[in-house]
């Protein structure tokens, strides 16, 4: 298993674009991926509506996990992603 920390970096959170963007991202990693705020529970990173309730705003602590072979390139991916304001 593999896990990452990020900081949320867009300026209105895990919210429409950027959680719809992360969403779609985590889901065509084929791998299962959470996400977790705050050692909070963690929720399934593939779906927006999951991503969205976790409420991470800009400047937020958040945690990545996957398994499976291509984890750490998956994460990798999902935190350049995370940490690029999209607002901008």
């Amino acid at each position: 298993m593999a896990q990452r920390s990020a900081v949320v970096a867009s300026r209105v959170g895990l919210h429409a674009r950027p959680a719809a963007l992360f969403a779609r991202a985590a889901a065509e990693a084929g791998i299962p991926v959470t996400i977790a705020k705050d050692g909070s529970g963690a929720v399934d990173a593939a779906s927006v509506l999951a991503v969205m309730t976790l409420g991470a705003q800009h400047g937020d602590e958040v945690t990545l996990t996957a398994e499976g072979e291509d984890a750490e390139r998956v994460l990798e991916e999902l935190v350049t992603l995370l940490t690029t304001d999209l607002d901008a």
